[in-house]
């Protein structure tokens, strides 16, 4: 099949002549902004998705993903409920919990603590502590034997080590006939953790269920159940259908309603770096349209000579639509194929770059995320694709309809 003029115009004129170098230059120029803006806005958004999941992650660390809690912050016959939620759907462990304020004092620093006490094989398959213990183990919770874990910041500001003996001292008091006097117990550190997410290493401690239980006067109650899930994604849905089929009075929440916030801030600022990054493809992209307008310029006696051959002004649009999309095309191609090696590569790269230059761009001691992560999503890949492509397509559009205004016998007069 013969290939269309339009098309074998366009083609031909996006290759350089020996008068004009300057027009091929701005081409290259335009392909490369391009190509540059495009990788860009790959790899940003790569390394965004990276740092949302691992602060994520962190997150659900220490957060289950969704958690009854009973009314009044007691719930009794909590085995019943952990029974009840395992047969739903997605859902995959249960742990009960109890969750109280409390002060830890040791010597004479004193800071406050969320104080959280667990079962540690259940609280295993729910949270993600393991991985981030500093020192010590889970298991070392045992009951009746007054064991506590601490985050790694709060036995810092205490300036205690696994080893040491603190006070937990809890609000509830006791009256007595010389007034009320705070409920208080000494407890070993036999662990430290580190999740990498500040709110929690700097205030939480874990103590065995039944030892939370005796210092807070609750029997055999407790405060609720956490909950994991096979997809951490489908939460809300599990949340609501949950709360139509408990028999008992609780408050259910998922780890998206808890930690709203903080979610909806992170994917506000990637939409933002995608609209400025944008504004870098858009002003390549519309570096075409000069390019365009001086070949159109350089071309005219062409342009003349097609009109009197025949051609109509819409195929004159066409060559230069054709000459524009071919730029924007081959700057798309280069961009996407540099920003998913990049993107893909980064633990290499940064690090081949750091060593170069000598210097560290999170600091270990200054960062809990050390490294860049990158999480390349294909659909932020389409979408910069189709933004990009549109961009240069509509570059086009001016030089092109300017093309086509081209008066035959005025361009011809002085050849």
């Amino acid at each position: 099949m013969a290939m269309p003029y339009e098309l074998l115009i366009g083609l031909r004129y996006t290759r350089a002549k020996k008068h004009n170098h300057f027009i091929s230059f701005i081409s290259l120029i335009s392909m490369c902004g391009i190509a540059l803006g495009v990788a860009a806005l790959i790899v940003v958004l790569s390394v965004m998705n990276g740092f949302q999941t691992e602060l994520r992650s962190r997150i659900l660390a220490v957060v289950s993903h969704v958690q009854i809690s009973g009314a009044g912050g007691e719930m009794a016959a909590w085995e019943k409920v952990v029974t009840m939620v395992s047969d739903q759907p997605h859902v995959i462990a249960a742990a009960p919990f109890v969750q109280a304020q409390g002060m830890l004092a040791y010597g004479e620093a004193v800071r406050g603590a969320l104080v959280r006490g667990i079962l540690p094989d259940q609280e295993d398959k729910v949270a993600d502590f393991r991985p981030h213990m500093k020192s010590g183990q889970l298991g070392a919770l045992m009951p009746d034997s007054f064991n506590i874990i601490l985050g790694a910041e709060l036995a810092r500001a205490l300036g205690v080590f696994v080893g040491d003996r603190v006070t937990l001292i809890a609000p509830q008091g006791v009256v007595t006939p010389a007034g009320v006097v705070p409920r208080l117990r000494t407890f070993n550190v036999v662990g430290l953790f580190e999740v990498g997410m500040y709110e929690y290493d700097n205030s939480l401690a874990l103590i065995h269920l039944a030892d939370a239980q005796r210092l807070y006067r609750m029997d055999d109650r407790v405060s609720g159940v956490r909950l994991k899930l096979d997809d951490l994604f489908v939460a809300p849905q599990v949340a609501r259908a949950l709360a139509g089929r408990l028999e008992i009075n609780a408050f259910i929440s998922d780890w998206t309603r808890s930690h709203a916030n903080f979610f909806r801030a992170v994917q506000i600022e990637k939409n933002m770096m995608f609209i400025i990054l944008s504004l870098i493809v858009a002003v390549a992209a519309f570096n075409i349209v000069s390019t365009l307008v001086m070949a159109v310029t350089d071309k005219q006696a062409d342009i003349a000579i097609l009109r009197t051959l025949g051609a109509s002004p819409g195929s004159i649009m066409a060559v230069f639509i054709v000459q524009g999309a071919l730029i924007g095309f081959i700057g798309l191609g280069l961009g996407i194929a540099g920003g998913v090696a990049l993107a893909l590569n980064i633990d290499v790269v940064v690090p081949f770059i750091e060593r170069l230059l000598g210097t560290q761009f999170l600091a270990k001691e200054v960062y809990y995320i050390s490294n860049l992560p990158s999480e390349l999503q294909w659909r932020d890949v389409t979408t910069i694709t189709g933004v990009a492509f549109v961009l240069a397509l509509l570059a086009t559009i001016y030089p092109s309809w300017r093309a086509a205004r081209v008066n035959p016998a005025a361009a011809l007069r002085y050849e």
